[in-house]
């Protein structure tokens, strides 16, 4: 066990409101590890903050006539404002574009660059005169040299699936101005991540409980080979280079971003009055550092990061950082059946869904309780309003709110409001309590393996013993032909009662909150930061917490039932949502000229198993997959890698352009095509024949 506990959530990006999904990926897991940890009494400090970086960011502000920094004032207000109402408990959320954040990445970047870990180089890049700025990839377009189609990206041909770089389109222009890009020359620093891979190798191999999904992925990058990643751009918003002549360039924001989590220690630590701090959390090998992300930033909480720390310990090496003792990565959460989309609208906005949740009794606890149940852990997961229904009122209502309910109010009228004596008691009696002592070990190793979803399931069957046994106890007909056994029960369930206050509050905090007020519990120890102290924590949880005839307080509904017409709400306002997004969204693309049968049936789809799928070993932007035709295997390379992992197609049924000819790319060659849905923002998806057998023909 950790002497202390650092904990990170992925600093959500300031370019918008959060949405149910990151909830479910980053910071709902967290909260509920950071609330248990701290009802066990141990050191820890969660630290978040918003990413207020990135091209993304300085494009909305040029659509918007506005100043980046106005851009990121806005929504990190209203995120910041969301996570408190949600109940998240950060020690600190901070924000990137802080002079502290500025102060540290620039240090963190010198230091790196004066022990010579960088590697230099000047290239040609593209550079649109119109807008000052040099290029993306993505935001060149042009005529892919390979299939003659005029609007391939300048990382890949969404026709033929070409890898391309934006040097080798034909009539390039630019997507921000549609401006001729020109050819100017310029200067990056490179992290040598294939020089670090053999430490990397080692240092994963070392933690073989991390969850499948993340060493999956980073195996798939150790299998393709390391290479040079760029840690510096040419934008006009971000942590300028500290280096001399580096003017117009910034940090890559994924090189600050994680820097982040330390600048958010420090601000953390000279808000406690102690600016030395955050070293005890960072710079001490007895600390324990996690990161809870979401599966599309695993590569860089878990091989990026971790190499620049492991760099930085070469360059400074006293005192070192400490490096990740686990990065627990969930996968993504859909909504109603399909995947969430912000720029289709398909997406629960948190202060949305907060404000319709408010003058519920739980109010928030509802949406957490929800989620909580129903998180992503190792497959992607479903959210639908109607499951939301029936967890809120067939679990919360029916099981916990019910046995609280019927308890506190038995104990009212038939036991003066106090909790009864127990004496002789029965089997069944000792047998409950017996159970209660071993609640807390059983629900706490389901958090400490960040098995979330088992320790929310392990504290409603806690509430599901207690029903049971009030049934069975049967104390509205003891009441009268034994009054003792009658109070045995109410004793019995009021420390049920009692030890779930405790137990369920990483998950239900304002809820576990009125319970305690209706039993007139106090002295229970804080799960968020600045509360105040207490002496009944997690491992109390599993004995008798009142004692005899003390004074119960006026019992209250826990939870509220939601009624069909909430649901039938949520789900409209989703679907306008959605419909208006459509009506305002990019055009669709135009239907290409018509073309006769004898054209298409030139064309021979059929049906493959994918039974490989790697990173190209060459290539960023490149899937190698292999795909069981039926008659034979063949090889595919893919341009997909930016939307998709190779976990993302194994063992998928997929569609294979057969008949066309193979073509040499970055090295391999590609024997035939995938077929994929382009969405109007550019993604792409496989389309599959789930229940196809392989080598089918597709007509």
């Amino acid at each position: 066990m950790a002497d202390r506990y650092l904990v990170t959530s992925a600093l959500p990006y300031a370019n918008g409101p959060l949405h149910l999904g990151h909830l479910a990926g980053a910071y709902l897991p967290a909260d509920l590890f950071c609330r248990y940890q701290r009802l066990k009494g141990r050191d820890l400090v969660y630290v978040c903050g918003s990413d207020e970086h990135g091209v993304p960011i300085m494009l909305r502000a040029r659509e918007e006539g506005v100043d980046p920094q106005d851009i990121v004032d806005r929504y990190h207000a209203q995120i910041e404002a969301s996570f408190e109402r949600f109940g998240m408990s950060f020690d600190y959320y901070g924000r990137t574009t802080s002079a502290t954040h500025r102060e540290t990445s620039q240090a963190f970047f010198r230091t790196l660059y004066d022990a010579g870990v960088f590697t230099e180089r000047t290239e040609e890049q593209l550079y649109d005169p119109e807008a000052g700025l040099f290029l993306a990839d993505r935001f060149v377009r042009g005529t892919c040299p390979v299939c003659g189609y005029e609007d391939a990206y300048g990382d890949q041909c969404e026709n033929c699936g070409s890898s391309l770089s934006p040097k080798e389109l034909i009539d390039p222009r630019s997507a921000l101005t549609d401006a001729v890009p020109e050819l100017r020359s310029t200067t990056h620093w490179y992290l040598p991540l294939g020089d670090l891979q053999p430490r990397l190798e080692a240092w994963i191999a070392e933690h073989p409980d991390w969850k499948p999904n993340v060493r999956g992925q980073v195996g798939s990058w150790f299998a393709s080979g390391l290479t040079d990643r760029a840690m510096t751009r040419d934008l006009p918003w971000g942590v300028p280079v500290p280096v001399e002549d580096a003017k117009g360039k910034v940090l890559y924001v994924w090189f600050d971003a994680p820097i982040g989590y330390i600048s958010a220690t420090k601000e953390w630590a000279e808000r406690q009055g102690d600016p030395d701090a955050w070293r005890r959390y960072w710079q001490d090998g007895d600390t324990s550092l996690i990161h809870f992300i979401g599966k599309d930033n695993i590569v860089f909480h878990a091989l990026i990061f971790p190499a620049l720390l492991m760099a930085h310990n070469d360059a400074a090496p006293d005192p070192q950082w400490v490096l990740q003792a686990n990065v627990p990565a969930n996968e993504f959460l859909n909504l109603e059946g399909r995947k969430l989309s912000t720029s289709r609208g398909w997406a629960v906005w948190l202060h949305d869904a907060l404000d319709d949740l408010d003058g519920f009794a739980g109010g928030p606890d509802l949406l957490r309780y929800a989620l909580a149940a129903t998180l992503p852990e190792t497959k992607d997961a479903d959210f639908a309003w109607a499951d939301f229904q029936n967890r809120v009122n067939g679990e919360l209502a029916d099981v916990l709110g019910n046995f609280v309910n019927r308890t506190l109010t038995f104990a009212h009228r038939f036991a003066d409001g106090k909790v009864p004596p127990l004496e002789n008691p029965t089997d069944a009696d000792r047998a409950v309590l017996d159970s209660l002592a071993e609640y807390p070990e059983k629900i706490g190793a389901a958090y400490e393996g960040f098995r979330t979803r088992e320790a929310v399931n392990a504290t409603l069957d806690l509430a599901r013993l207690g029903n049971k046994y009030f049934n069975d106890t049967e104390p509205w007909k003891t009441r009268e032909s034994d009054p003792q056994a009658m109070r045995n029960t109410l004793h019995v369930c009021l420390q049920l009662c009692a030890s779930l206050s405790v137990l369920m509050d990483p998950i239900l905090p304002l809820s576990a909150a009125r319970l305690r007020t209706m039993l007139n519990l106090s002295n229970v120890c804080p799960s968020a930061p600045n509360g105040t102290p207490g002496t009944i924590g997690w491992d109390a949880a599993g004995l008798a917490l009142l004692t005899e005839g003390h004074a119960l307080g006026e019992a209250a509904i826990l939870f509220e039932k939601i009624e069909d017409d909430f649901v039938e709400a949520q789900r409209a306002k989703l679907e306008a949502r959605a419909a208006e997004a459509t009506r305002e969204g990019p055009p669709y693309e135009p239907v290409k000229d018509t073309i006769q049968f004898d054209d298409f049936a030139k064309l021979d789809f059929r049906v493959g198993r994918v039974t490989v799928a790697e990173a190209h070993p060459n290539a960023d932007k490149l899937l190698r997959v292999e795909v069981d035709l039926g008659y034979e295997t063949r090889q595919v390379l893919a341009g997909v890698a930016e939307h998709m992992t190779p976990e993302d197609l194994l063992g998928k049924h997929v569609i294979v352009v057969a008949n066309l000819a193979p073509r040499t790319m970055r090295g391999l060659e590609s024997q035939g095509m995938l077929l994929m849905a382009e969405d109007r923002e550019g993604r792409l998806t496989p389309v599959l024949a789930s229940d196809s057998e392989p080598g089918a023909v597709v007509r």
